[in-house]
């Protein structure tokens, strides 16, 4: 194994670890990164499949209003005007525009304007806050009928929820939906950045673009090689699962998991959409991805004449699965408490960054951000 000496082990090539890299090389830092997976990337990995660039782990859409983390990605890659606006198949079989919007409530109850709209939501609450009778809503259920009414929860979220997190509505905590967004305009953009969409040629130029520059090692999982590669660097940067660095001393974090199926079809366009929500428990997955809908437009969906779709199916997370969603629950925060405690004692000579050393669900540009900002400290406090 190459013995030269590094100025930082980044043990993890996702978007978090190859982020720092990209800044530590710029500063004249030496960096190896390295990866269990076959690929770099993180779950950011895209495969092609006959010209169309499938999103491996799952949807990822770049959206972001921080001026400066806009400005870092813009310098490695191009982006498209991909707007995400989700289409949710209810239980009742009709189709709805999310977020919850002008034209959702249209599809919904037939109002044309907000004040229409409003009046029914407040109709709709008001049954909700007659039944709390005054208390705080003590589950995910009565939260989101005192938000939002119960047509919209019935067909919306009640049955789409249960199955994200394999559990009843009425036993998962009301902090998981502190509020709901309303918007009284017609407008199914789902987000509300200044800027949004696709790297031009999927996520792999990217990550790419932010390696350059570094020693890379793939296939090399850091646990069975680790004081060997911790001897190589200066410092260590871990981005993988907290629990396992030390060993599951204390237990191990829970997790929700996603399973893909992907499926190469002979049309050039499947849905219409790249997302599709399926709200029915009758229907087993949650959504359906249409890649090709990322980055073709209008009459360009037709140039490629097959598409390519992911199911994905929600279920309880195991070691071997790839841990997604944190559960967020008493007993988890206690746990990574006691894991934080540790990792602190470790620094500067190990340092944890990212959504798994953090045990927390992180957006793409707040990964990004947190990056800069650790890059930033190190720098200026001269470590």
């Amino acid at each position: 194994m190459n013995t030269t000496k590094y100025d930082y082990l980044i043990v993890g090539a996702g978007l978090f670890g190859a982020t720092f890299a990209r800044l530590a090389t710029d500063a004249g830092w030496k960096c190896l990164v390295i990866d269990r997976r076959q690929h770099i990337g993180g779950n950011l990995w895209c495969d092609n499949i006959d010209g169309i660039n499938v999103h491996h782990y799952g949807a990822h859409i770049f959206h972001t209003s921080n001026p400066e983390v806009w400005a870092f990605v813009n310098r490695y890659v191009e982006f498209n005007r991909y707007t995400n606006s989700p289409i949710a198949v209810a239980p009742n079989g009709n189709a709805y525009n999310l977020p919850f919007n002008m034209n959702t409530f249209r599809q919904m109850w037939g109002c044309i304007t907000p004040a229409e709209a409003e009046a029914k939501l407040t109709q709709q609450r008001s049954k909700a806050k007659a039944m709390l009778a005054g208390r705080q809503p003590e589950n995910l259920e009565e939260q989101a009928l005192s938000l939002i009414g119960e047509d919209i929860y019935t067909q919306l979220i009640k049955e789409y929820t249960e199955k994200q997190w394999g559990r009843k509505c009425t036993e998962l905590p009301a902090s998981i939906i502190k509020r709901l967004p309303v918007r009284m305009v017609y407008d199914n953009n789902y987000f509300n950045d200044s800027w949004q969409g696709i790297p031009i040629g999927g996520y792999n130029p990217l990550i790419e673009k932010l390696l350059e520059g570094s020693d890379v090692m793939l296939e090399t999982d850091f646990f069975d090689k680790r004081e060997q590669l911790s001897a190589m660097a200066n410092r260590i940067l871990y981005t993988g699962p907290i629990d396992q660095f030390f060993d599951y001393e204390h237990g191990q974090l829970e997790y929700r998991t996603v399973r893909f199926e992907t499926e190469q079809l002979p049309t050039p366009n499947y849905q219409g959409n790249a997302v599709v929500n399926y709200t029915s428990a009758s229907v087993p997955y949650t959504r359906i991805i249409e890649h090709k809908h990322f980055e073709a437009f209008g009459e360009a969906i037709n140039a490629i004449p097959t598409t390519v779709i992911s199911r994905e199916y929600p279920q309880e997370w195991t070691p071997e699965l790839e841990p997604y969603y944190p559960i967020n629950n008493e007993h988890n925060n206690q746990l990574f408490a006691k894991y934080k405690a540790q990792a602190d004692k470790l620094s500067p000579k190990v340092i944890f960054g990212g959504r798994l050393a953090n045990y927390a669900y992180y957006d793409m540009a707040p990964t990004i951000e947190q990056a800069l900002a650790l890059f930033k400290r190190i720098h200026n406090d001269g470590e």
